[in-house]
């Protein structure tokens, strides 16, 4: 039987890998990352030497099938993405499913080796309800993403999603355009690295705060809005 395992890796503070998590990338037969010029650093400094791979959206259908045989052979896999919990908002979704749908339950065991994510980082120091919240992952870049934050302006639980640095203003000024004006927000950059910073408030006082700062506008976003 074949060996799957799913590995969380640090969102940023590469102090944040666990021991579990380093072991497990050490005894697989074969690493899949999402970019191997990323991973190579991880790799480096847990002086990780197993043999490794990249597999993303981009992968090929002669990618698929190299999984495939590995699997076959029984051999023990782990994926990994850039940052994070892999299949979470993550294109590794995909070959998972895949996998499922080709192979029996005796021919493989998915395993997760659990670890960091963003927005569940970002939403523990919200202040915001988190017994019941929406995750949206990555917003669309058009088609669909006024209906979507029509959406989360009417949401009793909380929403929470990524956004990238180009569209983050956009993205503030939609929660402005559909929300009440005394509706709180909570936005996270740069979680566990060097310049991690957390603004919370309502909409119209977090967007002037990065209208007024635009240096701020960097790196990598996680808003969480309040349930109404």
């Amino acid at each position: 039987m074949s060996k799957i395992f799913i590995v969380a890796t640090p969102i940023g503070n590469l102090d944040d890998f666990s021991k579990r998590a380093i072991e497990t990338l050490k005894e697989a037969d074969f690493i899949f990352c999402e970019d191997t010029r990323v991973s190579r650093k991880l790799f480096e400094k847990f002086d990780i030497k197993t043999n490794y791979d990249s597999y993303n959206s981009h992968s090929t259908e002669k990618k698929k099938e190299k999984v495939f045989s590995f699997i076959k052979e029984e051999k023990n896999l782990a994926f990994i993405s850039d940052a994070g919990t892999p299949t979470i908002s993550d294109p590794g979704v995909k070959i998972i499913s895949q996998i499922y749908e080709n192979f029996s339950e005796s021919e493989f065991e998915i395993i997760p080796i659990p670890g960091p994510a963003a927005f569940v980082s970002a939403l523990s120091v919200s202040g915001f309800s988190s017994s019941e919240f929406i995750f949206y992952g990555f917003l669309p870049h058009k088609k669909g993403r006024e209906k979507i934050f029509k959406e989360i302006s009417q949401n009793e639980k909380t929403s929470v999603f990524y956004e990238s640095p180009h569209r983050l203003l956009k993205a503030l000024e939609s929660l402005e355009k559909f929300c009440e004006k005394n509706r709180k927000i909570f936005v996270a950059r740069e979680l566990t690295k060097i310049y991690e910073e957390k603004k919370r408030g309502n909409i119209f006082e977090v967007k002037n705060y990065f209208l007024e700062n635009p240096e701020k506008i960097r790196g990598e976003f996680c808003l969480v809005v309040e349930g109404v």
